[in-house]
């Protein structure tokens, strides 16, 4: 899959671009805050429906401006298509395949891409809502129907940790009635769980091969490792059906510890993917030049697992990763990104970039982004 064109209103800081691309190595160079994380960030919210720079869309309008308009055009093998995705703050986004209407989620699956930004260290550095997430955008690009089990599984869950809350005050035959309501959102909570917990243990197994293979070529051969640790016992060849009624078991039995604390103990809003580093816990023991490293293996990772099933390359997105690397790493990971069908790269200034790697360049700066040689 590659973009040919690109096309930016009221997005971020651009009031309109225009951008014809093609595949290979595509670089956008300029000083900090002329809006080259913008350009691609864009190409990153068609895949994802979301940004990692804000929690809302309402910062991706361009100040003044009612609306964000993103349209772009992709080519897979010998089919092309149009999408485009209409941001509007405090209302519904409008989005269309082609000239047809569809709904914002139908988008899902349709642009593919892999983005490694700075705030991926948060992978390795932060909690683990950080890498749930990362494990749930991965499986929205190879299963867009689990949009709505994640989704209805995110209502579920509230709604019976604030029945659990109600809960804990009460005693005698108020407290009964309560638990009586209370198992009415088991099942539910079981059921979406499971499905959840066996796509993400499922892509840990895929990931974790490549993750160990990756990190050890963009850090000398040192030794990373990751292992999905979930509420409840249960193996890879677990079936959906099984992990469920492992999940009602273990609620059943933690009742009481539920409403004593207010939350729901078991299920994957409590599960982590964990990461180790020659041994040790990468939370609190990486460095600074490990936890980058590994952020880049868990996105390259990401991008082998999708080219794996998919048949097909999504775009890869480098935002500002080179000039955090050293001269090995940076040989490293452009040794590993050969061959990629289209990588979007950006960098400060061209030397940030590995000599040879850009096969076109752009230059952004004044709110105009122009079409350069690098220099």
């Amino acid at each position: 899959m590659h973009l040919t064109d690109l096309a930016l209103t009221d997005f971020r800081s651009h009031g309109e671009v225009q951008l014809r691309l093609q595949p290979g190595v595509t670089a956008f160079t300029g000083r900090n805050g002329q809006g080259k994380t913008n350009l691609v960030e864009a190409v990153a919210y068609l895949a994802t429906l979301s940004s990692h720079r804000s929690a809302g869309d309402s910062a991706l309008v361009r100040q003044g401006a009612e609306k964000a308009v993103i349209r772009a055009r992709l080519v897979l093998g010998d089919r092309a298509a149009t999408v485009s995705m209409e941001i509007l703050p405090g209302q519904t986004n409008r989005a269309l395949i082609g000239r047809a209407k569809v709904k914002p989620v139908e988008l899902l699956g349709v642009t593919r891409a892999v983005s490694f930004v700075p705030e991926d260290l948060v992978l390795v550095k932060g909690g683990p809502d950080m890498r749930r997430r990362y494990l749930d955008e991965l499986t929205l690009q190879l299963r867009p129907s689990m949009a709505g089990v994640l989704s209805d599984y995110d209502k579920v869950i509230r709604q019976r940790a604030a029945l659990l809350r109600a809960l804990a005050p009460l005693s005698g035959q108020e407290r009964r009635r309560g638990i009586d309501g209370l198992e009415v959102w088991d099942a539910p909570a079981a059921a979406l769980g499971a499905a959840i917990t066996t796509q993400r243990v499922a892509l840990a197994e895929r990931l974790r091969p490549r993750i160990e293979r990756l990190y050890g070529q963009l850090a000398a051969g040192a030794a990373a490792t990751l292992a999905y640790k979930a509420t409840v016992e249960i193996s890879p060849d677990d079936a959906v059906g099984t992990v469920e009624g492992k999940l009602l078991e273990a609620m059943g039995q933690a009742r009481g510890r539920e409403i004593e604390r207010g939350v729901s103990l078991y299920g994957p809003h409590r599960e982590e993917l964990e990461l180790t580093l020659n041994g040790l816990p990468a939370r609190g023991y990486a460095s600074h030049g490990e936890s980058w490293s590994l952020a880049v293996a868990l996105r390259l990772g990401a991008f082998e697992v999708i080219r794996d099933e998919l048949q097909d390359d999504p775009i890869l997105i480098l935002d500002d990763v080179f000039a955090e690397l050293d001269a090995d790493r940076r040989r490293a990971l452009t040794e590993s990104i050969k061959g990629v069908e289209q990588v979007l790269v950006t960098a400060a200034v061209a030397t940030d970039l590995p000599e040879g790697l850009v096969d076109r360049w752009y230059t952004v700066g004044d709110g105009q982004v122009v079409a350069g040689d690098g220099g």
